[in-house]
């Protein structure tokens, strides 16, 4: 058992076993799903949420140790190691406090205390230290010496002192002090910039003028807000500080500095000069070191929320439950440029293409009815999709024009276009419709992302599906890790039909990549479809390893082997055998059979190397064989005629979509083209810790409006109970507010200044 491990199981509250099981797993090349799913005995049932906080803290583990190894081993080539430091190092628990000690020695310029120690004042500074009678003068006229350019006693003390500001920061427990006390109490203050040449933008300055006078407690400071502050400081607007949250006479961290070195308040040549060292050390060294990193560690829990906001966003996209296998027509509406339709069936194959013109300039608004109306007949349309961009609702008119004079049957959706052009664009489009123009590429993205959400998106680079909280701020490897990681999860979680799935969708299986997901299709292609799980291992370079965590996810429907239908890995065939045998029934007649399966003792199937959580496992699986955890389609019924901003009145109750969750509350689609702000103070009724608990993208929620910018694109909703003494009427003559006011409007200016 390593320190690693037990570190790691200390930090995530599991036990020393877990965690080394789980880093041996990792460590032999097994992914996450994998040993979430189908190694439960070894990790005493870890699931993918603890693997993953695992994996991440193993990874940052091993590289700040490979750090310090470099910085340890730069140092002592340097021979600028010395014993406190290297202590100070080796105990460092964190990357930016590891840089901050080595920032000084980084240059390969010698520093004043190392050029001090060159001229042989190391002596002198131990004497300045430990001789506290005595004047410093007197000490440091025996360190004169012409062949080390020390002329004069002032000379002596400087170096003296440099040496000892350099050697006060390598105190471990004096800077923990230090900064238990700063992140404590401490304040972070905003401010404006100064002026600077070039002038910074007045529209930048603008959006930042709320934080021109900004004091917030620095651990306490919602994550959002660090945010901003720090795109503020980014674009020259602002400049931040530390300071503690009182002024008292002689600070407190200096205090603890003093402390450190025992030095008395007695009014002595000698505690005087000290008591000078310290506060020019405190001031010019420790204060912006350690302001530096509590900022810094803000930061990174910042972008950690801020990347949490956004992974679990992410995740409710993907997992939004699918309209399912109907023939589906795909509306990219325009209004200039007309708006593209693309028809695609069943298995999301693209049937038609077709751009009309009903809106201005040309106005073609009975010819367009006429051509969709021929197109919907000729295909068995049964569903339609328009995104949501500019001239969503004036489209979705046309449908229903459509719908009524040609009396025809579907279902409308509305959905989020997010992506679509990103998709059009790609390089796997072009590979996929190379013939087809660009425009019309983001209409078949529509289609198919309302049949199945997940098998769509995925194709799309997640940064660009825009659900996120600052996205662009954040740390983008991070960034991109935590995203994929969502989709892997979400993939693996589902499932993918071998014989349907597209290779994007197919190099988020486990143990798959971009080169095994392309030969599978071109195998496919070649045999035509497979037939069971076992044909994987004639795929091209697709060996054993790969396909031991990749089999339990991939799923063939009507093949000649009923498990392979199933998230029954392969190598539980024989525990399922038993059980079949167990029930005297084949297999096909007892899946599903819940009575029969109920009936089974599950510890009876257990043995030295099949454990009681995989029969469990096995057995659910039998019961509801590749059951979907997307749950049921629905969507919001958007209210006829509210198309705009300028429709929507005080008090009004609508229907609408959560297109994204921060921190503040959730942004809701309610078909206007601007989202609106539900506070979390107006999420619900009770008090509301984790606007999540609530609500999440892609939920069907009923609102009310509360509050109405036209000027600035603002529309506050509650989803709280309305009160029986405000009544519609007593707000009708307020209609359209240019200027927002109560709560909503504070909610808008703390949350939207980004």
């Amino acid at each position: 058992m390593t320190a690693t491990a037990i570190h790691i199981a200390k930090h995530l509250n599991i036990t020393p076993q877990q965690a080394t099981a789980a880093i041996n797993l990792l460590d032999e090349g097994a992914t996450v799903p994998f040993i979430a799913r189908y190694r439960k005995e070894a990790t005493q049932g870890l699931d993918d949420t603890q693997l993953r906080l695992l994996s991440r803290e193993l990874n940052y583990t091993r590289e700040l140790e490979d750090r310090k190894t470099t910085i340890l081993a730069v140092l002592t080539e340097n021979q600028k190691l010395t014993s406190s430091l290297q202590r100070s190092i080796e105990q460092c628990q964190s990357k930016t406090a590891l840089e901050e000690i080595y920032k000084p020695f980084k240059s390969s310029r010698k520093t004043k205390g190392q050029l001090a120690i060159e001229a042989g004042l190391a002596p002198l500074a131990k004497q300045l230290l430990s001789s506290r009678n005595q004047s410093p003068q007197d000490l440091a006229n025996a360190f004169i010496a012409s062949q080390s350019n020390i002329n004069d006693p002032k000379q002596a003390l400087e170096g003296a002192a440099a040496i000892i500001s350099e050697e006060l920061p390598q105190d471990i427990v004096m800077m923990n002090k230090i900064r238990h006390q700063l992140w404590s109490q401490g304040i972070i203050n905003a401010k404006q910039a100064r002026k600077k040449t070039p002038a910074i933008d007045p529209h930048v300055l603008a959006k930042f003028k709320d934080y021109f006078s900004h004091q917030e407690p620095i651990k306490k400071i919602p994550s959002h807000r660090m945010m901003a502050l720090l795109r503020g400081k980014a674009a020259g607007a602002l400049q931040l500080n530390l300071a503690l949250s009182f002024e008292p006479k002689v600070h407190p961290c200096l205090e603890l500095i003093n402390q450190s070195l025992t030095l008395s308040q007695r009014n002595t040549k000698m505690s005087i000069w000290l008591s000078d060292v310290t506060q020019q050390c405190w001031k010019l060294k420790i204060l912006p070191s350690i302001t530096n990193e509590l900022i810094n560690k803000a930061k990174e829990s910042a972008e950690t929320q801020a990347i949490d906001v956004f992974a679990n966003n992410l995740s409710d996209l993907l997992m939004a439950a699918p309209a399912g296998n109907q023939i589906t027509l795909g509306l990219d509406p325009g209004i200039r440029t007309g708006v593209k339709a693309a028809i695609v069936d069943e298995q999301s194959k693209l049937l038609a293409t077709e751009t009309i013109y009903p809106h201005a300039p040309r106005n073609q608004w009975q010819q367009a009815i006429t051509s969709l109306a021929s197109l919907i007949k000729r295909h068995n349309v049964t569903l339609i999709s328009i995104g949501n961009g500019t001239g969503s609702r004036e489209t979705e008119k046309l449908i229903i024009d459509c719908k009524k004079q040609h009396q025809l049957e579907f279902t409308t959706i509305i959905v989020s276009e997010a992506g679509a052009s990103v998709y059009s664009a790609s390089e796997l489009a072009a590979n996929e419709f190379p013939s087809l123009d660009v425009s019309l590429r983001g209409a078949v993205s529509i289609a198919r992302r309302l049949q199945d959400p997940l098998a769509e998106l995925v194709k799309i680079e997640p940064k660009a599906i825009g659900v996120g909280q600052y996205q662009h701020d954040v740390n983008e490897n991070q960034l991109n890790t935590r995203l994929n990681e969502v989709v892997e999860d979400c993939v693996n979680g589902v499932g993918v039909e071998l014989n349907t799935a597209s290779a994007p969708l197919l190099q988020r299986v486990s143990g798959l990549n971009a080169t095994l997901a392309n030969n599978i299709v071109h195998f496919r292609e070649s045999i035509g479809k497979f037939q069971n799980r076992k044909q994987l291992l004639k795929v091209p370079r697709l060996g054993p390893k790969a396909f031991e965590q990749a089999a339990g996810f991939l799923r063939i429907s009507n093949g000649n082997e009923p498990l392979d239908a199933s998230a029954v890995h392969p190598e539980s065939y024989s525990l399922a055998s038993n059980i079949v045998k167990k029930c005297r029934k084949n297999i096909k007649d007892l899946i599903g059979n819940d009575s029969l399966l109920n009936s089974l003792n599950a510890a009876e199937f257990t043995d030295t190397h099949i454990g009681l959580p995989t029969v469990i496992d096995v057995i659910n699986e039998l019961k509801r064989p590749a059951r979907d955890p997307r749950g049921d389609f629905k969507a919001a019924e958007l209210m006829e005629g509210i198309e705009t901003i300028n429709d929507l009145e005080l008090e009004m109750e609508l229907e609408g979509t959560v297109t994204n969750v921060a921190n503040f509350g959730a942004f809701v689609d309610i078909g206007v083209h601007q989202d609106g702000l539900v506070h979390i103070s107006q999420l619900a009724d009770g008090f509301v810790s984790d606007p999540r608990k609530v609500v999440k993208v892609g939920q069907v929620v009923k609102v009310r409006v509360t509050d109405i910018d036209v000027a600035r694109k603002r529309i506050a909703l509650s989803m709280k109970r309305q009160s029986t003494s405000n009544t519609k009427h007593q707000y009708t003559e307020n209609k359209k507010k240019l200027t927002p006011q109560g709560t909503m409007a504070a909610a808008f200016n703390t949350a939207r200044k980004n």
